[in-house]
């Protein structure tokens, strides 16, 4: 791909480019937790969007994206937001130069083989990518973390999804071989291991377009913060529902709309479901932990209503797969892939029954995407 990139930038563009790369994620455990300041626990994958890039004197900002065949330019002194995938990078320039970071015109090609609208979180990967390109283009100095933010109010302000850091956090942040288990609210992180090698992390995506996510999204955090008010009636000193227990919960379920007490419910349960989740990880327990996968899915389809018809038939059928320690929907709902970990030789025998039960219900053929946690935002070498 760099070598295709390469040539088709100095055909378009006249010039020599830099090369960078950032990760689709996926997150093993913790949905709908990251904006509620709980915890999640995120993995880089090998599928990652490719940025081409090089400084112009236009104070510009020109782009053309393969992925759609688009070519789109602004001026720097002209960026709002627009509808799809250029709002990343406008909005992400848009932040640098108002944070008064000494940013010009740049020239790029966005490439990439995170599939869009699967819940791998593309939207972040070239965030993260054009991000991480910047910062080394222009000697910004800024860290990881640091334009993980950015990322995140570019998706706040210019997508209008009012995400929490995870996505972000994780394209930049991954390590091959570990899943990070990140505190949301003190942004504290450790590496967790991840060292099943008779295991893979197989996606299987529903095809259904989740075009309900975002507009949910907000729903649920809505309610999660109505939830919060409430909780703050007869807790002093609390700043979001990580600070209630779930017995504090039961104890005043009474004064919760029921709505409202089922989704406080999954949160809780969701970040004590995680804590126990990495002990097992430590212990190489990768049968416990799958257990907790499904009980997580369970949480989503039937207490946080974000899961659909077809994302609970898959997690049904591969209950009953030979090699399959656990499975959930992953990512903001309504569609989007399950994530499952699947013993290495027993995906051909998964792929095939997957296949062919999905087909026979709902005459759609998933997509399957096998893949291994690795690192996270990086430059690449032309030669590569």
């Amino acid at each position: 791909m760099i070598f295709h990139l390469n040539h088709q930038f100095i055909e378009l563009f006249g010039k020599q480019p830099m090369f960078y790369s950032s990760p689709g994620r996926v997150n093993l455990i913790g949905e709908h937790t990251d904006y509620n300041e709980g915890f999640v626990l995120p993995g880089a994958i090998d599928k990652s969007i490719y940025v081409a890039i090089a400084k112009n004197e236009e104070k510009k900002l020109r782009v053309f994206a393969n992925q759609f065949n688009q070519r789109n330019e602004v001026g720097l002194d002209a960026l709002k937001p627009v509808q799809g995938w250029f709002t990343y990078l406008a909005g992400m320039m848009f932040h640098f130069l108002q944070d008064g970071l000494p940013v010009g015109g740049v020239d790029l090609i966005i490439d990439g083989d995170v599939p869009v609208g699967a819940g791998m979180s593309s939207s972040a990967a070239i965030c993260s990518a054009f991000g991480f390109a910047i910062n080394e283009l222009y000697c910004l100095e800024l860290n990881r973390m640091q334009i993980a933010l950015t990322g995140q109010k570019t998706e706040h302000n210019f997508a209008g999804v009012k995400c929490g850091i995870m996505d972000q956090f994780a394209s930049l942040h991954g390590k091959a071989g570990f899943v990070m288990k990140l505190d949301c609210r003190s942004l504290e992180y450790e590496y967790i291991p991840f060292n099943f090698p008779d295991y893979k992390i197989v996606l299987v995506n529903s095809m259904v377009s989740h075009s309900l996510a975002s507009s949910e999204y907000n729903v649920r955090r809505q309610q999660c913060e109505e939830g919060l008010t409430i909780v703050k009636q007869f807790k002093t000193g609390i700043r979001s529902l990580r600070d209630l227990s779930l017995n504090e919960l039961e104890t005043h379920r009474q004064q919760f709309p029921p709505e409202v007490y089922k989704k406080c419910h999954y949160v809780l349960s969701e970040n004590e479901r995680l804590l126990n989740g990495c002990v097992f990880l430590r212990k190489g327990d990768i049968e416990s932990f799958g257990k907790l996968m499904y009980k997580t899915h369970e949480g989503l389809s039937k207490e946080y209503n974000v899961s659909c018809e077809e994302l609970d038939f898959l997690v049904d059928t591969v209950k009953k797969q030979k090699g399959v320690a656990g499975a959930r929907m992953m990512g903001g709902g309504f569609g989007g892939c399950t994530i499952n970990l699947v013993k290495t030789k027993d995906i051909p025998a998964f792929e095939k029954a997957i296949t062919e039960a999905y087909i026979q219900r709902f005459n759609k053929n998933p997509e399957i995407y096998v893949t291994q946690i690795e690192d996270g935002a990086r430059r690449i070498s032309s030669n590569q």
